[in-house]
């Protein structure tokens, strides 16, 4: 489940084209119907989850940095990089931040078919297809 929300697909059923833009992910699965924000505020994990990537990243690049130049250490190339990396990074996870976290919010809180009140605030239409 988890990969399926690293291609950004979706976690129930597997299904791409998930996003009409970059930053415009639908509101369901266009094939099984699955509601990628199920509860208001629901993608605040995915913001914490992009905020964590993009600061492993910058400390790898700070430390990688620092260990490559000392001790001549350049702070105006190394404050490029790291704007670079501050801004850079969120942008570009985005999209795979949304549906990482959607793949997690389903393995936290899992679909019960027999449960109806489940199966509305999941938003799911019908069974994920198999195979």
């Amino acid at each position: 489940m988890l990969l399926r929300g690293l291609v950004k697909r979706c976690p129930w059923c597997g299904r791409g084209g998930l996003f009409s833009g970059w930053f415009r992910l639908a509101e369901r699965c266009p094939r099984c119907g699955l509601r990628f924000e199920r509860e208001e505020g629901a993608f605040l994990g995915s913001l914490a989850l992009n905020y964590g990537v993009t600061g492993m990243l910058f400390i790898a690049l700070l430390v990688g940095w620092l260990v490559a130049t000392l001790p001549d250490l350049e702070i105006v190339p190394l404050m490029v990089a790291g704007l670079a990396v501050a801004v850079g990074v969120p942008l570009a996870f985005y999209p795979f931040a949304k549906t990482i976290w959607a793949a997690i919010d389903l393995l936290m809180h899992d679909v019960n078919p027999a449960d109806p009140a489940s199966m509305d605030r999941f938003g799911i239409w019908e069974d994920p297809p198999s195979g």
